[in-house]
């Protein structure tokens, strides 16, 4: 039993992006800037370096 089970968060503002690689429709936690690419999760694993 996790001792964060009572504990409750509110719910994150979810904003509507299109994907800079895939062109695919999805929603982010955060609002772009529109400096900055955003990725859908698929092509952000793609694109993440790996970790050692």
């Amino acid at each position: 039993m996790s001792r964060y089970n009572n504990y409750s968060r509110p719910q994150r503002e979810m904003h509507e992006v299109t994907c800079a690689d895939c062109g695919q429709k999805t929603e982010v936690p955060f609002k772009p800037d529109g400096e900055r690419p955003v990725y859908c999760q698929d092509c952000y694993r793609k694109r993440k370096p790996s970790r050692y």
